[in-house]
């Protein structure tokens, strides 16, 4: 039996599947700050055979919270002479431009923290000055004065040849065995110095609380099961235990990139290879776009960057995914100048919801879907007060704009709905793509409640609400092979280049990567490998990814990828330069050791509309409709490729699809739901 387990910030899901491909799936809340509870309290849940489990995959939101509560480890940094103010110096590019007071975020490691030896690299990475090994002994002794409990170490130009940070680390190591440390080059072979620096900074306070969190889990896993143990990474991957603690910033989306992947692989079963990836769970809005089957990975990602704040760079592989603080716990409010906003505020697994009864007291999405009659009071896993439900709306909302109950839980759904509506068009519209070439995927125990609607207002035709929708990260887990990532900055002109020298940098990144896998105890037939090029025009600062070939170049080779690049160029930035050089500035190898995920299983039944009915109940929709009696289906007892009419509700467990009028709705093959809007 495979599981995986999913951390949320308001639920930690799992799903399992067996060696006939029978899928269970199970909810539980999630446990902060002891996470770990939460995944053995889902795993009791569950029912499964403990003993029978072989393989254990695992998402967490560890990293990132402890990132944005400020509650990592005690952290230092030595660099090299004259950078010690490198995370401080940042960018000079304001996001916020006019604003004077204007602030740059402020950086992970403080400046007494902060300390430079005499150590220096060319460009080419050629020594220009030793390593000062006496100054680190001192550094050192400094150090563990200050109590300090991770070291990141960045040198310039280290992403060509780390020979002095690879000295720094063995010596740190011998002098202080118990301390973490990080290499910049352990983390990252991509320039950019504030990048790299910021990044391994990231990782080293960071990685005292991701040891301590994996080896918990661990322990309490090996109490009662014998398996193969992953956690998931953010580039769409898994990775074992042992190499997650090592780099656990590459563990920052670790959680929602699950169902994205997940998503492409649903795409390709059911024949949809150009799909939006919908994921609305308690806390948070997260889309995502796949195009031709390909899930997007960028190392340019940035947590708490906003409109205002510039953020912290991150150079490690992660999903293009756009995130927004809106989901089923979103809190309802009421601003300065008297608007009514939903999120980014949470109501979270405690005391959540004013529905749940346990002590909430603000007004929340969920809430406004159970007073419109899209949820049923039955459904609930606590005794519901709709009463008092209702008092808290009148009295936080609907009494302040001088409306119905039922009209201000509208208003909050809609604005709810604006809000992800923005995050659609970020990662479509805006990125050069319609949205109406794309299906939409949506998941999670919010996504098939609002997606339709999403649908409806971008003019996308098609919606599939998947099997095992409200726990799909976790479905998508168990689809998942190990990945890894390795990219190299190599600054070359493509047009004049020699592709032998080329050919050596992919054969090198590609036998290390073998290594790595061996290691994981993968031969080299169960390794697959995919090539990318980050390029651009010369004289150009942003780059392109360009998928290319594996195996050996030639001229033919060499002209394709630069007619490649031009196109994607156009696409993403509206124009190309026929005439200007390009030029090459990464390499980037991504290395998959296959595994055997299970095969989506046909279902089969012999059920009528009648068989499925539950009842038929009153549900606001937006007007001029109001009130509206809706048939009330049960997905399980759906028949297949029979179309069922909008407006109708479909309940699951853990999640409900509202249909509208002018849509219609399937079952596949396979069990999923297909919505499609009637053409006008």
């Amino acid at each position: 039996m495979r599981i995986a387990t999913d951390i949320g910030g308001t639920f930690t899901d799992l799903v399992y599947v067996d060696d006939n491909g029978e899928i269970g799936v199970a909810k539980s809340p999630t446990t902060p700050p002891n996470f770990e509870k939460g995944v053995l309290d889902v795993i009791g849940k569950s029912g499964v055979d403990k003993s029978a489990i072989s393989t254990f995959i695992h998402g967490t939101t560890v990293i990132i919270n402890a990132l944005t509560e400020k509650k990592g480890a005690k952290t230092a940094l030595i660099t090299t002479k004259g950078f010690r103010d490198v995370l401080e110096i940042a960018r000079g590019n304001r996001p916020d431009l006019f604003n004077i007071r204007y602030k740059k975020p402020k950086a992970f490691i403080d400046r007494y923290l902060r300390k430079e030896v005499e150590e220096r690299l060319n460009y080419k990475g050629e020594v220009l000055t030793p390593l000062n090994k006496e100054q680190i002994k001192e550094i050192v002794d400094y150090f563990k004065r200050e109590e300090v409990e991770a070291i990141a170490v960045s040198y310039l130009h280290a992403y060509v040849n780390p020979t002095h940070e690879r000295k720094t680390v063995q010596l740190i190591k011998e002098l202080w065995p118990e301390v973490y440390v990080t290499a910049s080059h352990e983390v990252t072979k991509e320039w950019r110095e504030y990048e790299r620096t910021n990044t391994v900074a990231l990782n080293a306070y960071v990685q005292p609380t991701a040891t301590k969190y994996i080896d918990k889990l661990h322990n309490e896993l090996e109490k009662f099961v014998d398996s193969k143990n992953f956690i998931m990474q953010s580039n769409g991957g898994t990775t074992t235990f042992e190499e997650a603690k090592k780099v656990p910033i590459n563990m920052v989306e670790s959680g929602p990139v699950a169902g994205i992947y997940g998503a492409a692989v649903l795409g390709k079963v059911i024949g949809e290879e150009n799909v939006i990836a919908f994921d609305i769970g308690g806390t948070t809005a997260k889309c995502s776009l796949i195009e031709n089957g390909e899930v997007k990975v960028s190392t340019d990602y940035y947590i708490e960057r906003t409109d205002r704040n510039a953020g912290y760079p991150i150079k490690t592989p992660v999903v293009d995914i756009v995130e927004i603080g809106n989901g089923g716990g979103s809190i309802a409010w009421i601003d300065e100048a008297g608007s009514l906003k939903v999120g980014p505020q949470s109501a979270g697994a405690v005391p959540g919801p004013v529905s749940y009864g346990q002590g909430g007291t603000e007004p929340t999405t969920t809430d406004a879907n159970l007073l419109t009659g899209r949820l049923s009071a039955k459904n609930f896993d606590y005794e519901v007060n709709l009463d008092k439900v209702k008092q808290v709306m009148k009295e936080k909302v609907a009494s302040h704009f001088n409306l119905e109950v039922e009209e201000a839980a509208l208003g909050i759904i809609r604005i709810a709905n604006s809000n992800m509506l923005n995050a659609l068009k970020l990662i479509s519209i805006r990125k050069g793509h319609n949205p109406q070439d794309f299906t939409l995927v949506a998941f999670g125990g919010g996504g098939s409640m609002h997606a339709p609607a999403l649908a409806l207002e971008l003019g996308i035709k098609k919606v599939v609400i998947p099997i095992a929708s409200p726990v799909f990260s976790a479905w998508g887990m168990l689809m998942t092979d190990l990945r890894h990532d390795y990219i190299k900055t190599f600054i070359k002109r493509l047009g004049n280049l020699d592709l032998t020298e080329l050919m050596d940098q992919w054969t090198s990144m590609e036998e290390e990567a073998i290594d790595q896998f061996w290691k994981e105890g993968f031969d080299k037939k169960d390794i697959e490998f995919h090539r990318y090029l980050d390029m651009r025009y010369v004289g150009q600062e942003h780059t392109v990814k360009v998928p290319v070939p594996g195996g050996k170049w030639n001229e033919e080779t060499r002209q394709a990828i630069i007619e490649k690049f031009h196109e994607l160029h156009e696409k993403n930035y509206t124009f190309r330069l026929e005439e200007t050089e390009t030029e090459i500035v990464n390499l980037h190898v991504t290395g998959f050791g296959k595994v055997n995920s299970p095969e989506m299983k046909k279902i089969y039944r012999n059920t009528t509309l009648m068989d499925a009915k539950i009842e038929t109940r009153d549900v606001y929709y937006e007007n001029p409709n109001g009130w509206v009696k809706t048939d009330v289906y049960d997905r399980e007892l759906l028949p297949i490729n029979e179309v069922i009419q909008g407006p109708a509700i479909i309940e699951e467990k853990a999640a409900v699809t509202v249909i509208y009028k002018g849509q219609t709705l399937i079952v596949d093959e396979y069990g999923n739901l297909i919505i499609e809007t009637e053409e006008r």
